[in-house]
């Protein structure tokens, strides 16, 4: 079962196009990462799932339900963290814990507090004097004990060092494996969404680049090095991806085998020598498909 459908998005603001027949499909317990570069519109796509904006054509479902006529029980069955990750911060611990569970009927008071127990806070201890990190982990403790089905976070890495990225990324996929939640989220530290996720959405300008399971890409998906007697950045005829010359050596990027980049290279007579593939982490392998610049 789809728990988001998004079909034949399109948006602009103003005169500048952001997606065109943007569709994609996320499934019931699937942990989604949308990569792209800055302007590409990843924020802007969690605020049309949301309900904060219409785009200009297209539809967007979550449960089945369009996404500006949700009904309350699948609004309460949404976690959103939105950039910047917490508000009320001069509530304490304990306090803003009470708050939240008004509004929540499934509301899970341990899950909160499990949480925290891995933080150097007391109960008493406001928001507002902790670190970002610290906040961060308050903020998806109040999502866990929401028990949404559905959890959207946008940038959830933002400001965080290593130790709490790690932490958020832990207790994330426990949660979403063992409770079959599903997770769409965005994040600019890649390294994060390599051991998080499980399907991949790469965005261009205006369109999907690639939608695949991250597994597909990591083990497929190669940077091949190697030296040319003449300029091949025009070839691949969509075999090679962003093929450039780096000093005196080329490289490119493709799903294909060795042999198969070869042929591409050379079937504009160019001698291609010292050809050689490198296994790629999956921020190697998102430069290698939306390029440098």
């Amino acid at each position: 079962m789809s728990v988001i459908q998004c079909e034949n998005i399109t948006h602009y603001y103003g005169s500048k196009l952001i997606y065109e027949q943007l569709s994609f499909e996320v499934g019931e317990g699937k942990i989604l990462g949308l990569l792209g570069k800055n302007g590409t519109g990843k924020t802007t796509i969690i605020n049309i799932l949301t309900g904060y904006l219409r785009p200009q054509s297209g539809v967007c479902r979550i449960f089945g339900e369009e996404m500006e006529r949700l009904s309350p029980a699948a609004k309460s069955r949404i976690g959103l963290l939105l950039e910047g990750h917490i508000q009320h911060t001069y509530f304490n611990v304990e306090q803003i814990e009470r708050f939240y569970s008004r509004f929540f009927p499934r509301w899970k008071r341990d899950a909160y507090y499990e949480l925290l127990k891995k933080l150097n806070v007391t109960p008493t201890q406001k928001i507002s004097t902790m670190s970002c990190g610290q906040r961060s982990q308050v903020a998806l403790g109040l999502l866990f004990a929401q028990d949404p089905a559905l959890l959207i976070l946008d940038d959830f890495s933002m400001g965080l060092d290593p130790g709490y990225r790690r932490l958020f990324v832990e207790y994330l996929r426990e949660y979403a494996a063992a409770e079959n939640k599903t997770v769409f989220l965005t994040s600019h530290i890649i390294q994060d969404m390599e051991l998080l996720i499980d399907d991949c959405i790469i965005l261009d300008y205006g369109r999907i680049l690639l939608h695949e399971p991250t597994a597909y890409i990591l083990k497929n998906f190669r940077r091949f090095r190697f030296t040319a007697t003449a300029d091949v950045s025009a070839a691949g005829g969509g075999v090679l991806w962003n093929t450039e010359k780096i000093g005196h050596s080329w490289e490119t990027y493709s799903f294909a085998t060795l042999d198969e980049v070869r042929r591409e290279l050379s079937k504009d007579g160019a001698s291609i020598d010292a050809l050689a593939e490198e296994r790629l982490s999956l921020e190697d392998a998102f430069i290698g498909l939306t390029g440098k610049y």
